[in-house]
């Protein structure tokens, strides 16, 4: 048995979730009807041996290896015999259209299983895209995966924290950090973690009365941690910054100290407004003010919001008081085209929180699953012929079941 298609040498695949519907009564529960339908005829007029040809209409960057690991599970209980051929390994790049890979194996076994697949690999490798794209556009900044919030439920948040770690593994093939962690424990190990990371929501500097006592409060309580303190609270990010870094100048002076930007769109940080803006990345990047932008690309560089001219000028102001050390971590919609933006600004974030990579046309995650082969006779609907092996998608066999 291949060990990259076993659920427990997949880091982050949970048992819970490899397993969760083992069951035929579960399987067939949740498949679609004439899938099903189709199974009970094969036990009538007899089995064969196909070949599914897996694709997706859009570019993306390949992620299997949960799918294959749920397929793994399910057809190990059910002791059935076949192969996977991956034209694309994980973490490789997918045109438009391509076959991913072709699952060989009894008809019987693998028709109520199509729904499921699918369900698995669409969204994975479309999010893993975006992932890297982002990580590729910022290349020194940390990520760290916050995606939880925005999944519709955990198996959605396994498939988004998992497609993360492979856009982030492969952009760091081409020099990027990417993403360092997540905000949830359950998923960390896709980072090689087993604790998530976060410091405070706003919550509890609403608790504590102000942000120098939440600080105080965080820091009383987890003394080891590196402090990251949410400063948008009162609309004062620029005092709170500095008012924290006197409360902690020893921190401050060590880099364990930063202060996190989140200033929902509504409003400009303390001290902007778009005049300023304009004439803080006139300063800084002067350039990324000089060619066509969209509306939502200059949103991104001098709006309201957490804007590249929002980061310089914190920046400016922890410089300016002396705390240089001191890092900035960036939040709110850090997606494709704002980390793009902000690489342009050459705006100096530390580390971008973001579960943005989710994707955000879900019609463009649709992957697509066809028979071309029945008992070895090539065989497809008219206008899939592309599916067919050929010199450029040659499969690479991984491995046969038994």
């Amino acid at each position: 048995m291949s060990s990259f298609l076993n659920s427990t040498d997949l880091p982050g695949v949970t048992q819970a979730f490899s397993s969760a519907l083992l069951t035929d009564a579960h399987i067939r529960a949740r498949t679609d009807s004439y899938f099903n339908r189709v199974k009970e005829i094969l036990d009538r007029f007899g089995d064969c041996t196909v070949t599914y040809a897996f694709f997706i209409r859009t570019p993306v960057i390949s992620a299997p290896n949960i799918m294959l690991a749920w397929l793994n599970t399910i057809l190990t209980a059910r002791e059935c015999q076949y192969s996977v051929d991956l034209c694309h390994p994980e973490g490789k790049w997918v045109g438009a259209g391509e076959p991913l890979l072709y699952i060989t194996g009894p008809f019987s076994q693998l028709v109520d299983l199509e729904t499921i697949l699918l369900q698995k690999l669409g969204c994975a490798c479309v999010a893993a895209l975006r992932a890297y794209q982002m990580a590729i556009s910022l290349p020194q900044t940390r990520f760290l995966a916050m995606d939880a919030r925005h999944c519709a439920g955990y198996e959605m948040q396994e498939l988004m924290a998992y497609a993360a770690s492979v856009g982030s593994r492969a952009a760091s093939k081409d020099g990027a950090v990417g993403f360092v962690g997540t905000a949830n424990d359950a998923v960390a190990p896709f980072f090689g973690g087993t604790r998530g990371f976060g410091t405070m929501p706003h919550a509890l500097i609403g608790y504590a009365g102000s942000t120098v006592r939440a600080a105080e409060m965080f820091h009383s309580q987890f003394p080891d941690a590196n402090l990251i303190v949410l400063v948008d609270y009162f609309g004062q990010e620029l005092t709170d910054a500095l008012a924290v870094c006197h409360r902690f100048p020893e921190l401050a002076q060590a880099g364990r100290l930063s202060v996190r930007l989140d200033t929902h769109g509504g409003r400009f940080i303390e001290g902007l407004n778009p005049q300023d803006s304009y004439a803080v990345l006139n300063r800084h990047a002067p350039d990324s003010l000089r060619r066509y932008r969209s509306d939502k690309e200059l949103h991104y560089l001098i709006g309201t919001g957490v804007s590249a001219a929002a980061i310089w000028k914190m920046r400016d102001t922890l410089d300016e008081a002396g705390f240089s050390s001191v890092g900035i971590v960036a939040s709110s919609g850090f997606g494709v085209t704002k980390c793009a933006c902000m690489a342009d600004a050459k705006a100096p974030i530390d580390i971008v929180g973001t579960g943005s990579y989710i994707p955000k046309l879900w019609n463009e995650t649709y992957a697509t699953a066809d028979i071309i082969s029945y008992n070895g006779v090539q065989r497809v609907k008219t206008g899939r012929e592309f599916l067919f092996p050929s010199p450029q998608n040659d499969p690479i066999q991984r491995d046969l079941h038994d």
